[in-house]
This record gives structure tokens, C-alpha cells and sequence, in this order.
């Protein structure tokens, strides 16, 4: 600043001497002045210099820091990525998995509505038993029979059958220097036993309902408890556990298909409905044509209500299955799964509700819910692999299966009070086969399958599609499978119970009704209340009109 305000001063006297007559001792002061000017101004250039030398070295200096700061963003972000995808994964499958255990209070409506009054109390107790020891049985034995390895380096379970680790939840935490944290972080084991816990008791309700109004209550309770810690567990590990039945079966080309559960969970409680109610035997009188109408839904309310409940539901139990939301492409995906299982209830309850009506020329407003619920498990296995013109022609033919297999249960004499058996064991199995039929590959030469919006590498060629004739042959031996291993198990469990005499409740009880004779208060309902006390003489003897 100093030179800039010296090279001034010297202009202005150099133009003062310009005007001036000035003599000789002037010119010489004035020469002075002009070399002290050209030094100044060489001062001033190379000040200007070292200034432009100094701002490139810090311009390099500030490019370098804001390279590293950049790297140091990069992989602060992709951990940040990496934790906020866990965290949307996390709290997708515990809405759906709350979604999917609210489905409960549907089967419990539904079931209560469908009996007769007499037995309320006793059905909606035996599906909050249900829950419970089902819980403690997934808990004990059932995860990790069905999830708890070990895995080989592929990722199929060892051995192929059964897991062996994390019994009673053992594992799933492990000690650190600060405390404690999960043995899979940021994955960890917990929130998929929570949401396949609401799978695995879903599977156990479906058996309620074929063996109300007859069944001991503390026979159910240990049912519940096998279903949920034996039989439905090990389905799971040839399943969805990555077991045998995963990849490929046998020299197929592919494994099962069944994208959230018309076979592992609706048809495994089918089967185990149908055996219970053919060891346990029907009610008193159900075939008795005289006393048909005292056997018919006592609450068409708490029917349809708990029909919309497990069809709500439903939006948690088949999206769910993509087991994560943290890119578009899953997004879409369970945007399809919700739109395919909507036209499929849709198009399964008006099915059902059209047949009944040509039958018998009346609205059966109960048939039109188990239509619902028929399109709903018929959709379930292939929700995520076919378009929604197979989605509606899913729901069709389910419907006329589950009509069919309702019909031959009354011409067998099979007394099951809900159809458990024709919903979720005909149509669950009908689902597996459609799941293969009406997948959007290319014909048989491409199956997707699990593969979603791409086709399924074939086990034997992984350059090559799966077939889509594999496909079904291996949907085939799934149902075949699933079923003689449910309708075993189930058998023996209550037939052991019927042979020890602890099965079902003695003939007076099921006269007067379980709620009555075991619980208190002894009914659902005040049928009759108590009138109030008489009005006084004068409104007693006055008219009012409104």
C-alpha cells in the first residue's frame, strides 16, 4: 500500500515540474524522482508476481483439500447408505409383521361369527392361546429348526433339512466392550424372527377354525404349540431355509416357488385343519337335517368385519416378502404384489358370491367372504411373478376350486365350521400351481420365478432360463411334500390326544355350549338385559308423540 501512495506522490510532482520553467537543479531532482518511480514500479511487479505465485500454490493447496474431503464424504456416505437401507429394511418388515399379527383379530372374528353363541367366549380364548404358545414355541424350537443353520458357503442350509442353532433365541446377541449388540449387525436375526413369528402363528390359527366348538381347549394349546415349534418349522427349512427344496430339485433346472406362503404357511394349516377335523369328528347334529339351521354363521357382522381385517392384512403378509424396501425397483415390486392380491380377492369373493347365488337364487353374504379370502390365498405365491390378468384369472379358478372343495366336504359328512380346509388347503394349493402356470416369462422357455422381473438361471446351466416346465413339476412335488408332512403330523398329534381321551369335550358340554359350562362370565353376550325399573304413574298414563 506504502508504494502504491509513493508512486503517486512522484506522478503528481512530475506533472507540477511539467508545468513549472523549472533550471537545471530542477531537471536533476526530477530525474531523481523518475528512476525512484521505475524502481517503485519494479517493486510493484514482482510484489504482483510472488502475489500470483503464492495464490496458484494455495489454489492447489485448497483443490487438494477438497479432493480429500471429498473421498473422506464418499465413503462416509456409502456407510451412511449402507445403515439407512438396513434401518428402511428394519422398519419394513416390522410394519408389515404388525400388519400381518393384526391379522389375528380377522381369523378371530371371522371364526367367533361363523360359530354359534353359544360358543364365543371359547373361540375367541382359543385364538389368543393360539398366539401364545405358538410364540413360545416358535421361540424354543421353531426358529431354529427353520432359520437357525448353519449355512454352507452358498447359502443353502447344511444338511438340507432341519437348522440346528439359535434354540431358545441363543446367539442372537453377543458381548462387546461397551455391552452388548446383535450377532448379525446391521441384519440382524431378530427382525426376521419377528416377522416370520407372525408367519409361523398365522399358520397355526388356520387349524382353529376346523376344530371349533368341539375341541378341549388345553388339547389345542399343546396343537398350537407342535404346529408352531415342529410341524410348520420344518416346512420352513426346506423352504424358505434354503433346505432341499430350494435351487433346484432333483435334475429340475429350478426349486419351489412360493413368494409369501400359499403353500409353506395357508396350505400346511389346511391339511393340518383337515385332519384335525376328521380325527375330531363333526358336531352333534351338524348332518342332521332338522337342526341344519341351528349350525348356520350366529354373526354376519363379525364375519365381514373380520373378513376386511385379514384382507387389510393381506398388504403386509404378500408384500412383505420382498424383505427389503430401499431401491425403486422393490418399491414396484410390492406395488404389483398389492395390486395382483387386490384383483385376485376381488375377482375370487365375486366368483363365489355369482355360484351361491345361481345355486340357491339368495345372497349368501358369508360365501362372498370366503371368496375373498380364497382369491387372497390363491394370489399368494405367485403375487410377485405374474401380470394382473393372471392375477384375476388366479382368483377365478381359485374361487371354483374352493367351491367344489366346500361342497365335497358336506357331501363327506366333514364338519369344518369356517371351510379351513377348502380356503387355505385347496386354494393354497391351487396358489403353487398358478404361481408356475401364469408366470410372466416367455412361455415355458424362461421362467422368472423367484427371479422377479428377470428370468430364474437355471441350476444345471446358470447362462441359461429355468424352465417353466420344471417349474411346475417342482410346484407339484411342493404340494405333494407339504401336504403328507402336515396331514401326518397333524393326524398323529390328534389322534395321540383322542386316544389318551383329551381331544374333545363330552356331549353335555357341546350341548349347552363351551361357554357356559367353562368360562366366566358364561356367554359372549347379554341377549337379555336387565329392563329398567317401571316409569312413574303420571308418564305411565300420558301419550307423548314426537
Amino acid at each position: 500500500m506504502g508504494l502504491v501512495i509513493k508512486c503517486l506522490v512522484a506522478v503528481a510532482v512530475l506533472a507540477s515540474l511539467s508545468q513549472s520553467q523549472g533550471g537545471v537543479g530542477e531537471d536533476v531532482e526530477a530525474k531523481a524522482l523518475l528512476s525512484e518511480l521505475r524502481a517503485l514500479k519494479d517493486k510493484i511487479q514482482a510484489r504482483r508476481e510472488t502475489l500470483s505465485s503464492q495464490d496458484a500454490q494455495l489454489e492447489g493447496l485448497q483443490a487438494a483439500q477438497r479432493r480429500l474431503q471429498s473421498r473422506v464424504s464418499e465413503a462416509e456416505f456409502e456407510t451412511f447408505k449402507s445403515e439407512y437401507h438396513s434401518a428402511l429394511s428394519h422398519a419394513w418388515l416390522l410394519l408389515c409383521g404388525a400388519l400381518v399379527m393384526l391379522m389375528h383379530a380377522g381369523f378371530s372374528m371371522l371364526e367367533a361369527g361363523c360359530c354359534r353363541a353359544k360358543n364365543t367366549s371359547n373361540v375367541l380364548m382359543k385364538n389368543l392361546v393360539n398366539v401364545c404358545m405358538g410364540t413360545i414355541g416358535w421361540w424354543v424350537f421353531g426358529w431354529a429348526l427353520a432359520y437357525g443353520g448353519p449355512y454352507e458357503d452358498d447359502g443353502t442350509l447344511s444338511g438340507k433339512f432341519i437348522g440346528r442353532k439359535e434354540f431358545l433365541g441363543e446367539g442372537m446377541l453377543v458381548e462387546t466392550a461397551t455391552g452388548v449388540m446383535p450377532a448379525t449387525a446391521p441384519n440382524d436375526h431378530m427382525v426376521a424372527w419377528f416377522f416370520q413369528w407372525a408367519f409361523c402363528t398365522a399358520g397355526a390359527t388356520i387349524v382353529s377354525g376346523g376344530v371349533a366348538e368341539r375341541v378341549q381347549s388345553p388339547s389345542y394349546a399343546i396343537f398350537a404349540f407342535v404346529m408352531a415349534a415342529f410341524i410348520y418349522p420344518v416346512v420352513v427349512a426346506w423352504t424358505w431355509g434354503y433346505g432341499w427344496m430350494y435351487g433346484s430339485i432333483g435334475t429340475l433346472s429350478t426349486g419351489f416357488m412360493d413368494f409369501a406362503g400359499s403353500g409353506i404357511v395357508h396350505l400346511c394349516g389346511g391339511v393340518a385343519a383337515l385332519a384335525g377335523t376328521c380325527v375330531l369328528g363333526p358336531r352333534k347334529g351338524r348332518f342332521d337335517p332338522e337342526r341344519s339351521e341351528e349350525f348356520e354363521a350366529h354373526s354376519l357382522p363379525l364375519v365381514v368385519l373380520g373378513t376386511f381385517i385379514l384382507w387389510f392384512g393381506w398388504y403386509g403378509f404378500n408384500p412383505v416378502s420382498t424383505l427389503s424396501m430401499n431401491d425403486a425397483e422393490t418399491g414396484a415390486k410390492a406395488a404389483m404384489i398389492a395390486m395382483n392380491t387386490t384383483l385376485s380377492a376381488a375377482t375370487g369373493g365375486i366368483t363365489v358370491f355369482t355360484l351361491r347365488y345361481i345355486i340357491t337364487r339368495k345372497y349368501d353374504v358369508g360365501g362372498l367372504c370366503n371368496g375373498i379370502l380364497a382369491g387372497l390365498v390363491s394370489i399368494t405365491a405367485g403375487c410377485s411373478n405374474m401380470e394382473s390378468g393372471s392375477a384375476v384369472a388366479t382368483g377365478f379358478i381359485g374361487a371354483i376350486i374352493y367351491q367344489l372343495a366346500s361342497m365335497l366336504l358336506v357331501k363327506l359328512k366333514i364338519d369344518d365350521p369356517v371351510d379351513a380346509s377348502p380356503v387355505h388347503g385347496a386354494c393354497g394349493a391351487w396358489g403353487c400351481l398358478a404361481a408356475a402356470l401364469f408366470d410372466f416369462g416367455k412361455d415355458f422357455e424362461c421362467y422368472h420365478g423367484w427371479g422377479g422381473w428377470t428370468g430364474t438361471p437355471s441350476a444345471n446351466a446358470p447362462l441359461k432360463c429355468a424352465n417353466g416346465g420344471d417349474a411346475i413339476v417342482a410346484q407339484i412335488v411342493m404340494v405333494v411334500t407339504i401336504s403328507v408332512w402336515s396331514l401326518t403330523f397333524a393326524s398323529l398329534t390328534f389322534g395321540l390326544m383322542r386316544f389318551t381321551g383329551m381331544l374333545r369335550i363330552d356331549d353335555y358340554t357341546e350341548e349347552v355350549g363351551m361357554d357356559a359350562r367353562m368360562h366366566s362370565p358364561g356367554k359372549a353376550y347379554i341377549m337379555n338385559p336387565t329392563p329398567g325399573p317401571p316409569p312413574p304413574p303420571e308418564v305411565a298414563k300420558s301419550s307423548v308423540f314426537i
